[in-house]
């Protein structure tokens, strides 16, 4: 391909991805605290998940948070702590309830809506709880294990082996001619329409780079080149992170989708795809664009937007 062809290859994120965004101090020092972080949850906040991932956002489109001293006089057992902001310290705690009402939103459905705040501690929250349920047992002796470091470890009440919490990386890569078509698929158990980049989970000893190179031969059949790093976001369901990634593929080359796992795959101009994200929705001609809170729309529009 000529230099020419290639001027659009420089693309970026059109911006953060809604779910890395977070002003919250982590303040790792102060897991070990001796008083278990009493003096920050005398005064601190706590944010209710339910067992689906969901929380109460008001109406102002603020989390809905309530004292900690509510649920006891001290850091209560099953509570996280998620950071701290102005001097409150915020904790995550496992709802006992399920959230059914309208005002209980998952990350998908309510995650944009907040400010970078609340997202960087909804975020938390939700991937640092789901972790603890699936973590009760030593993977090495299988003996209960317990919260430690104010939630973010665990100890092994038999051997006293410590466990952190997981994090799967994942690539996901937008595939592009160096000009003016995208390459979009779809899974069979999305909602009608909805296409959107090529992604995969990185295998043990595995580069990134090689994993995007991978997954996109094996979901659609095509080589890729020219492998550059875009941008990254937490995707915790369970306990994903997303890794954002740009290649370059030959557009005469047949595509395969993966029997099972890709239903269609098709390259998209770049005109077609302006016109979904102006669009109501985001969908026209039989293309929907994925959710405005996931990295892959922040991808799309970045590709599609973008001015050399």
């Amino acid at each position: 391909m000529t230099t020419e062809v290639l001027a659009g290859a420089g693309f970026q994120l059109d911006s953060a991805p809604l779910l890395s965004r977070s002003t919250v101090d982590r303040r790792e020092t102060l897991r070990d605290a001796p008083d278990g972080g009493a003096q920050l949850w005398a005064t601190g906040r706590v944010v209710l998940v339910d067992a689906k991932g969901r929380t109460q956002i008001g109406q102002d489109s603020r989390l809905v948070v309530h004292p900690a001293t509510d649920f006891g006089e001290g850091p209560i057992p099953n509570a996280v702590l998620l950071g701290v902001e102005d001097e409150i310290g915020y904790w995550g705690l496992r709802s006992e309830r399920d959230g059914a009402q309208d005002d209980w939103r998952d990350l998908r459905t309510g995650g944009g809506l907040l400010n970078d705040t609340d997202a960087g501690l909804f975020t938390t929250a939700v991937g640092l709880l789901s972790w603890h349920d699936n973590a009760r047992y030593c993977a090495v002796c299988g003996a209960a294990t317990k919260r430690v470091r104010a939630g973010w470890a665990r100890r092994c009440t038999g051997c006293d082996r410590e466990e952190y919490p997981r994090t799967d990386p994942a690539v996901i890569c937008l595939v592009h001619d160096g000009a003016d078509r995208v390459l979009l698929a779809r899974q069979p158990i999305w909602p009608p329409e909805r296409y959107s980049v090529l992604a995969g989970f990185v295998e043990s000893g595995e580069s990134l780079e090689a994993c995007v190179s991978r997954e996109i031969a094996e979901e659609v059949g095509v080589a890729v080149s020219d492998v550059r790093y875009l941008g990254s976001q937490p995707w915790p369901f369970p306990r994903s992170l997303m890794l954002g990634f740009a290649a370059i593929a030959d557009p005469s080359a047949p595509l395969i989708p993966a029997d099972g796992e890709i239903e269609d795959a098709r390259w998209v101009h770049r005109d077609t795809v302006r016109a979904a994200l102006e669009s109501e929705g985001g969908a026209v001609d039989g293309l929907r664009l994925p959710p405005g809170v996931s990295i892959a729309y922040r991808m799309i529009k970045g590709w599609a937007t973008w001015q050399d």
